[in-house]
């Protein structure tokens, strides 16, 4: 595999840096940046000529030099680490624009072709070592492996260069790890995941390693690489650039004790003083970056690109036969590239039967069988092989625990039998149901690699639900009678325990979002709400759902907007356009909210639903407002919805 892959887990930067010159390279219009805000610029190799080394992450020394006036002309303020972290600590202003330079891997060329410049503008810089390619070759040889390269050991600084830079007082020396600028084998089917943040699978014993093996191991790393950059002739670390940008809580961690709070990654975007210390936001700079791009980057950050979502079931690509499984999985590659989207829902949960309850899941876990251990694999190749944003599709209450947990059967209780949910939840208000809920979430930010989370649409309680003794025991805590006939009787509390019912779930989501956002950083969340939330008063009510709460809560809602699901078949189109309609009125509505069709007719024996009609009811969104889309379920090992009529429709590509 091409390690350079790993690169893409941050594709937003390059989409946001090498999206085409501008028409000149002043930056004269650029809006003043907030108070205390900083960017940071993130530099590779240097050579004269790109030929030399063609990779995309060289620049060549007119570049640098280009760019390094252009900033000192638009009147930027290159800083220091050490003023950044005065100023944090101390509370004192940054300089207007204030820039900090950062370089990576440690190659030779930062002395011999970037240092002569960053001392003749007096521009300070981090320059990140990465101890394994500052080690001499084995006997007899004189080359290291540098990702898929081989390269001499003279393409990397020697101590007397680290020596020299240090004296100077221009640069400050960082840790990029010893040996975790790589990837390492992340699941059974080998695939290589960022070694900072990936569980090693042991394919000899079948087995990942645990969570003190993994901490172990980063830490062995780390302090290594701090004593051999002291060892080299520079001060300590203490600011460590992640491999890849990636890292998570433990690596946090682990840092801080090791005396390096100040954490680098890949994503990008400016640093408002929110922004943490320990997860600093870069730009990534390219051999292509010009200066005009620059000018680009460094405005205010554009708005996020709308989304264009395929909701896939896992359960078409799972076979017991692995090669038709990798064939599917080859196949729904093809699809999404093909399609456009940037965005899919991909299940992590195993329905095949399609009941809404989940009884196995597609990753390790302590509290269900694994039908297979397949969705970080698939996950990661459709990141890395199409370059979408992978939210893992997971159920908040419906799981089918084994007979044998202490959860199992706790089910959610209607206080009237003909009301009960069609779908099986367990009760959110029982203290073994959480706790069950959060160890499968929490195995699912372990053993996976993804961007963002889905809350299913099982997230919901009726206006009879939940009748069960834990749920009693909340409500009197809430101030209501232990007792939902009598809650119902009056409508005051009626419509007090229909609020405090979605603000309790809201809030049980939002927990296990911070769980999964332990492990992977900059994590995103999205819920699907049923189309008919919208527009209907009593529906809040009824499904314990809310369009509000559910807009300020996450960064994305992800409305079924399926009018067949709905009952709307007499005008779908009068449907969706009242839903966008009410959808506008909300803060935030249109941003946030993903408006999510249906491809098939479940009401009608499964019947697909054409490509054509599905493109025509995203014109009739559209039109109304609407600017982000969906559907599902795709169906890629029958090609439906049909590409060619979909695709220009969802698609965000302007050509073809």
């Amino acid at each position: 595999m091409d390690t350079r892959l790993l690169k893409q887990i941050r594709p937003a930067a390059l989409i946001l840096l090498c999206s085409g010159a501008l028409a000149g390279a002043s930056d004269n219009a650029t809006a003043q940046w907030p108070a205390d805000t900083f960017a940071v610029l993130c530099y590779h190799d240097v050579r004269d000529e790109f030929r030399q080394r063609p990779d995309s992450y060289t620049v060549e020394t007119r570049q640098l030099a280009m760019q390094f006036d252009w900033l000192r002309e638009q009147g930027y303020h290159v800083i220091s680490l050490d003023e950044l972290i005065a100023a944090r600590r101390e509370h004192r202003s940054l300089p207007d624009r204030a820039i900090l330079l950062t370089f990576d891997d440690g190659f030779e060329s930062v002395y011999t072709r970037a240092f002569p410049l960053l001392k003749a503008f007096h521009y300070p810089a981090l320059v990140a070592l990465t101890g394994v390619w500052l080690e001499e070759p084995a006997p007899g040889e004189s080359n290291l492996r540098y990702g898929d390269e081989i390269l001499p050991r003279g393409d990397f600084l020697r101590a007397e260069q680290i020596r020299d830079m240090q004296q100077s007082g221009l640069i400050e020396f960082a840790s990029h790890s010893y040996g975790l600028h790589q990837g390492i084998p992340a699941n059974p089917q080998g695939n290589l995941e960022p070694a900072a943040t990936a569980r090693r699978f042991d394919s000899n014993r079948g087995v990942y390693e645990d969570g003190r093996e993994y901490a172990e191991r980063i830490r062995l790393d780390i302090a290594k690489s701090s004593a051999d950059i002291e060892r080299l002739g520079a001060v300590r670390p203490r600011a460590m650039v992640w491999p890849y940008g990636a890292h998570n809580r433990t690596t946090d961690q682990i840092t801080r004790e090791l005396g390096m709070p100040y954490g680098f990654t890949l994503d990008p975007g400016l640093n408002a003083p929110q922004i943490p210390l320990s997860g600093i936001r870069r730009f990534l700079i390219t051999h292509d970056f010009a200066v005009a791009d620059l000018a680009r980057a460094l405005r205010e950050p554009a708005r996020p690109a709308p989304l264009r979502v395929m909701h896939v079931d896992l359960d078409f690509v799972y076979d017991a036969n692995a090669e038709q499984q990798e064939a599917n999985l080859s196949l729904l590659l093809d699809r999404v590239k093909a399609m456009g989207v940037n965005t899919v829902f991909l299940q992590a949960f195993a329905d095949p039967d399609g009941t809404g309850t989940a009884a196995s899941l597609y990753f390790p876990n302590r509290r269900l069988p694994m039908r297979a251990d397949l969705f970080n694999r698939v996950a990661w190749q459709l990141r890395t092989r199409t370059g979408v944003a992978v939210y893992a599709w997971m159920p908040l209450l419906a799981f089918d625990l084994p007979a044998a947990d202490p959860a199992h059967d706790h089910w959610v209780l209607a206080s009237e039998l003909q009301r009960q949910g069609k779908v099986r939840r367990l009760s959110p208000f029982d203290p073994l149901v959480r706790a069950a809920v959060r160890d499968i979430y929490q195995d699912l930010a372990t053993f996976a690699s993804f961007q963002g989370v889905l809350f299913s649409d099982d997230a919901t309680l009726n206006d009879f639900e939940d009748a069960s003794a834990p749920a009693l025991a909340v409500y009197r805590q809430w101030g209501l009678p232990a007792d939902v006939a009598a809650i119902r009787a009056k409508p005051a509390l009626s419509a007090q325990w229909s609020l405090e019912k979605i603000r309790y779930l809201t809030q049980f989501t939002l927990e296990l979002a911070d769980l999964l956002a332990a492990d992977h950083d900059d994590l995103r969340t999205a819920r699907n709400l049923f189309g008919g939330v919208v527009g209907n008063g009593q529906a809040q009510e009824w499904l314990g759902q809310s369009l509000s709460d559910a807009l300020a809560a996450y960064d994305y809602v992800a409305l079924m907007a399926m009018p067949y699901l709905e009952g709307q078949r007499r005008d779908p189109n009068r449907w969706l356009t009242h839903l966008v309609a009410v959808v506008a009125t909300k803060l935030d509505g249109l941003d946030k909210t993903v408006f999510e069709l249906q491809s098939v007719d479940w009401a009608k024996g499964n019947r697909p639903i054409s490509g054509s009609v599905l493109a025509a009811q995203i014109a009739v969104l559209r039109r109304a407002g609407a600017r982000q889309f969906g559907y599902y379920p795709d169906d890629f090992r029958n090609g439906h919805p049909a590409l060619e009529a979909l695709r220009p429709a969802l698609s965000l590509a302007v050509f073809p």
